[in-house]
């Protein structure tokens, strides 16, 4: 093929590719108004779950499949499952019926992210397939940044040409499939392998799909199932039989297996495949957590924090462009998962050291240096994984590869982003054990023109009013119960003088009067000398008035010691729990004074899911320095195949010229 042939494969690969990136984060900045339009946002999890499950078993499908029927077929028929999923999904009318289509696209996007990734190691030489694959990688850099600007657009328009904006967030997806649908069906043409007899492995997909339905299911709903319930352990029984069923059947399938299990006998797949597992954990679940942070913590909006995340993508197209130019060159591609780890490992560890109040640029320096890491091994552990088998195994050694790393994004975000929900409550009532963060709090929690502000009355109903409700009504009760008592105490004293005849009977109703309005004064007085915000009404009525900044100042500074001290014993309450969390729009607008707690426990929650995720990179780190690396073969698989026919044809037609040279033995 022809470099201008290539490229147009590559392009018809890319729009592909380009569906299946746009369709998640378009579909992630606009779920919350589908949700809200469909009546059903506590189903969302749902809708990403039926999606995410159902590519993650359909990727070695695809592989083992396109292996005996060819690629073009299965990307074909993947863009078109992929474009019926997405008309229909545009017609849902419940959360439920969005969900089952998401499946139908899922379905579609397994061979839309595996198959051009397998097509590229059919059609080029792995250290060609380097400069190549950077374009792919390009692929996710521009979803990632228009994808938010898209969603945000679509979900923000009531109609678009008579027709519900958001539901254009899966319509826009039928133009591009169709784009990309011609350019394969006109481009695209492999050379014909010869057929071979062969057993379709439906018992490995059964079991396969019998093991990790449960276990993805639990993974994603696990957080609100309770990891312990007795749900989440009928899946983990289901998840480990199926499991073993699978490692049987594929076993007893051989060559035709699902996933061959001789592909784990070269020390090259398999620490590749590891590599990639770990990679993906810390990848997929630790960059869920950067846009929550840019959206959060610093106040971004979707559209926004899609920009902002910029440093990130272009460090991976830098470093991935560069490494696919140096394996070209070279051929050796060792060096780049080590430095690739070890990148990511120093950008996770730069993260640890954020604070709600760290400036994005600093943020934008360890996304980079991400950037930079991932760049080097996304290309890399595929184009090892491919390099390590014959062109009889490319698309499951591909798609394989795929497989795994998505099982361990999967993992990755179940598991860090339920590390960072089950946190953050704890976190933000730990904040308040600072005092400074404290008395800000409830300065401006107390002060009643902040409090009646619309922008601040749903952070107030949702974390300070119970604080401020029980603190006014226990010191009210308190200071009321001491002006009653000097009330009664002026009574009786009159009474007492009465009956000792000492004040006569017809004088005792005025100097009651007299002697109460006198004791409700001292009282008020020594009141407003320990309660600066303390009112005494005539009637003896104790009200609390924070209008005054220096009176409440003072009040908030003696409260806040015995708050302190209450919310560092861990007694403290604040009404924050999982509910508050899962609706984190009133933070918008909100006085920062009020917000600052929730973006402290927001900050010390993920600085532990980085901590993590750098242990887990890590790992990898470690792994890589012992990942042999094959040299890189300078053929791509057809042209092998295509050589070694050739070959074999040569050898039959001089053994046919030696035998007719030579004659043919007769007896004498």
């Amino acid at each position: 093929m022809t470099h201008r042939m290539i490229l147009f494969v590559i392009f018809g690969l890319m729009a592909g590719m380009f569906l299946s990136a746009l369709d998640q984060t378009v579909v992630g900045t606009a779920i919350r108004t589908i949700g809200d339009d469909l009546q059903g946002l506590s189903l969302q999890a749902w809708v990403t779950t039926a999606y995410l499950i159902v590519s993650t078993i359909s990727t070695p499908i695809y592989g083992k499949l396109s292996d005996i029927f060819g690629r073009r077929p299965l990307f074909l028929i993947a863009i078109v499952i992929f474009i019926i999923g997405s008309i229909l999904a545009s017609f849902s009318t419940s959360m439920i019926e969005l969900a089952a289509f998401r499946a139908i696209q899922g379905l579609g996007a397994g061979g839309l992210m595996s198959m051009p990734l397998a097509i590229m190691g059919d059609m080029l030489a792995p250290r060609e397939r380097a400069k190549y694959q950077g374009y792919f990688l390009a692929v996710f850099g521009i979803s990632s940044v228009i994808g938010p600007l898209v969603g945000g657009l679509f979900a923000g328009a009531g109609q678009i040409l008579f027709i519900t904006g958001w539901r254009w967030v899966f319509l826009i997806n039928v133009p591009i499939g169709i784009v990309a649908l011609a350019i394969v069906w006109r481009f695209l043409h492999l050379p014909k392998q010869p057929q071979r007899s062969v057993r379709i492995d439906w018992w490995g997909a059964t079991t396969v799909i019998l093991a990790l339905v449960p276990l993805l299911l639990v993974a994603e709903q696990g957080r609100e199932w309770g990891w312990g319930s007795p749900i989440a352990i009928g899946c983990y029984v289901v998840g480990a039989l199926g499991i073993a069923a699978f490692v049987i059947v594929e076993t007893l399938m051989k060559d035709d297996a699902l996933i061959p299990l001789k592909l784990f006998r070269s020390p090259t797949f398999s620490m590749a495949t590891v590599i990639g597992v770990l990679v993906g954990f810390g990848m997929f679940g630790a960059m869920l957590t950067l846009p929550l942070y840019l959206q959060l913590v610093l106040g971004s909006n979707p559209t926004e924090s899609g920009f902002q995340m910029l440093p990130m993508i272009l460090g991976l197209m830098i470093a991935s462009i560069g490494s696919g130019q140096i394996i070209a060159r070279t051929g050796r591609y060792r060096m780049f998962p080590i430095l690739g780890t070890f990148l990511m490992s120093v950008g996770f560890f730069l993260l640890t050291f954020m604070k709600y109040d760290t400036s994005y640029w600093f943020v934008a320096a360890a996304m980079l240096v991400i950037g930079l890491g991932l760049g080097q091994l996304m290309q890399t552990l595929t184009i090892a994984s491919q390099n390590s088998v014959g062109l009889r195994d490319m698309g499951v050694a591909t798609s394989s590869s795929t497989f795994f790393r998505q099982i361990g994004g999967t993992l990755g975000t179940a598991v860090l982003l339920s590390l960072l929900f089950t946190l953050m409550p704890s976190n933000i009532i730990g904040s308040f054990a600072d005092r400074g963060t404290l008395v800000g709090a409830l300065d401006a929690a107390f002060d009643p023109a902040v409090a009646a502000a619309p922008e601040n009355a749903r952070i107030m109903s949702s974390i300070y009013t119970p604080i401020v409700t029980r603190v006014t009504d226990q010191t009210t009760t308190q200071l009321q119960s001491g002006v009653d008592q000097a009330t009664d105490a002026a009574t009786q004293a009159v009474a007492d003088q009465v009956a000792a005849g000492r004040i006569p009977a017809a004088a005792q109703r005025a100097a009651t009067a007299a002697a109460v309005t006198q004791a409700r004064t001292a009282a008020a007085d020594k009141i407003r000398a320990q309660v600066p915000v303390a009112r005494v009404g005539s009637d003896g009525t104790v009200t609390l008035d924070f209008t005054d900044a220096a009176a409440r100042s003072t009040f908030v500074d003696s409260l806040a010691t015995t708050l302190q001290d209450q919310f560092t014993s861990g007694s403290g309450d604040t009404s924050i729990g999982s509910s508050t969390l899962n609706d984190t729009s009133f933070l918008l607008g909100a006085d920062k004074r009020l917000s600052t707690p929730f973006l402290v426990g927001f900050n010390s929650s993920a600085v532990t899911v980085y901590w993590v995720a750098m242990s887990v990179v890590l790992l990898a780190f470690v792994l890589s320095l012992f990942f042999r690396t094959p040299p890189l073969r300078a053929k791509s698989a057809l042209q092998e195949a295509a050589d070694e026919r050739n070959g074999k044809e040569d050898e039959e037609l001089r053994a046919a010229d030696a035998a007719t040279t030579t004659g043919s033995l007769v007896l004498p």
